[in-house]
């Protein structure tokens, strides 16, 4: 079948047997989880992990440069590796999540596969990982337990993410952390992928057990500059795609918070519950949603209640409140792309002590400029001492452009914190002294 976007073969039965399907690299952690859940599934699976100019150089040649940077992003190292000799091209497909929404992702498919017919690889399949029921293959379906062993995955991604960036500043023995997410990502994957760890009682088990562990790594917690990163989804957690910021931030002696997905998996279920709200609908859907968002809440609030246990770490809010955060700044009827989410994500970070925010946007995101860079100012009335950044990615925008703009902000943030110290320092003084004065005093 033949359409303007480009050619649709389907994915078969066949061809699950005994196709490669790769998949774009965002969320280090979650991805890896997750391919080990398709695998166990009969699916064999690939997360991407190439990277540099060439990746970059593809998607330019492939892609207007006026489409979103993700798109470019994602639409180029998907043809980088195809081009990279690793894979049989006549058996392998592409995967890519389409959302179904107003936002320019919901037509990455399309690209794609206009792309694929462009570079000479028109034979490639390309499967839709949605659940609005866009696009079907014969070959590939997500059937209960695989949605539950992903929803799983990302509660677990979410938790490994949260504790090793809280940890990671602060090790006495570096690299303790992250060879500790290793040890749980192997773990998990094996966990799921014999069909265990999913159910709420297992989940609450390794859950727990997770946050004890890092509990335990050594750390020294002296006073650093807290930031926390928001934006397009794709930017705000790709390495690929904001040029290794969290990397950058911990070695500018950071802290870093990044929200989880499960957030944005609950805003995306939410907002059916609003349309319908809104506009009137379906109201047998709007009850579905319902359903789903209260088993994804109770799979949050135990993340959540984990980590709130430990003095040493800071546990999210958790999704109720985000939303209620992000009526104070915005009606919950802006929801293209990240919508009312990315002013709500600031309004927490903000809460938990996460006062200094980069807003991580592609450029000509028209969504994100206006609930990003175009609500800053409407946040910093109600959070004074919120210090926000806006930053671009483009393949125009440099490195060395973007992280001078962050060091501006960053030496805002250092100076402030430096001011904190030395208060304290101060309070500290007063208090010793005047202790030894009474001490002195009664004793005369």
């Amino acid at each position: 079948m033949l359409n303007d976007n480009g050619k649709f073969i389907e994915f078969t039965k066949e061809m699950k047997n005994e196709y490669t399907i790769l998949v774009p690299n965002m969320l280090p952690i979650h991805f890896e989880m997750l391919k080990h859940v398709f695998c166990s599934h009969g699916y064999n699976m690939v997360v991407l992990e190439n990277e540099g100019p060439s990746v970059v150089e593809e998607g330019l040649k492939l892609v207007h440069n006026d489409t979103c940077y993700p798109a470019l992003l994602v639409i180029g190292q998907l043809i980088d590796a195809l081009k990279s000799g690793k894979y049989d091209v006549n058996k392998t497909a592409l995967m890519i999540t389409q959302t179904g929404g107003g936002c320019r992702a919901s037509n990455y498919i399309h690209l794609l596969r206009k792309a694929l017919i462009k570079a000479g690889f028109e034979q490639v399949p390309v499967i839709s990982l949605n659940a609005s029921g866009l696009e079907k293959h014969s070959g590939f379906k997500l059937t209960l337990p695989l949605l539950r062993k992903a929803v799983a995955v990302v509660a677990y991604g979410d938790l490994l993410m949260l504790l090793n960036n809280q940890v990671k500043p602060y090790e006495i023995n570096k690299g303790e952390s992250k060879a500790l997410v290793e040890k749980w990502v192997k773990k998990v994957s094996d966990k799921l992928a014999a069909n265990k760890g999913y159910t709420f009682d297992e989940l609450n088990k390794n859950i727990n057990e997770i946050v004890k562990s890092f509990s335990e790594i050594p750390i020294n917690k002296t006073p650093k500059v807290k930031v926390g990163v928001v934006g397009e989804i794709y930017v705000k957690y790709s390495s690929l795609g904001n040029n290794q910021l969290e990397e950058f931030l911990y070695n500018e002696d950071c802290e870093v918070m990044v929200p989880g997905l499960m957030g944005f998996l609950m805003y995306c279920v939410e907002n059916g519950i609003i349309d319908t709200a809104l506009y009137g609908g379906n109201i047998i859907k709007s009850k579905i949603s319902e359903k789903i968002n209260e088993y994804l809440s109770k799979i949050e609030e135990t993340v959540n209640n984990a980590v709130a246990k430990y003095e040493c770490f800071v546990a999210p809010t958790g999704f109720k409140h985000l939303k209620h955060l992000g009526e104070k700044v915005i009606n919950l009827g802006s929801k293209m792309g990240e919508g009312w989410l990315l002013p709500a994500e600031i309004m927490e970070l903000i809460q938990l002590g996460y006062e200094n925010i980069i807003c991580t946007q592609p450029f000509g995101c028209l969504p994100n400029h206006i609930i990003g860079k175009g609500l800053i100012r409407k946040i910093k009335g109600i959070h004074e001492n919120a210090n926000i950044v806006p930053i671009d990615y483009d393949p125009s925008a440099t490195k060395v452009n973007q992280e001078n703009r962050i060091k501006l902000m960053l030496s805002v943030a250092k100076e402030k914190l430096q001011t904190e110290i030395m208060l304290e320092e101060h309070l500290k003084f007063t208090e010793v002294f005047n202790e030894k004065l009474d001490v002195v005093e009664n004793l005369n």
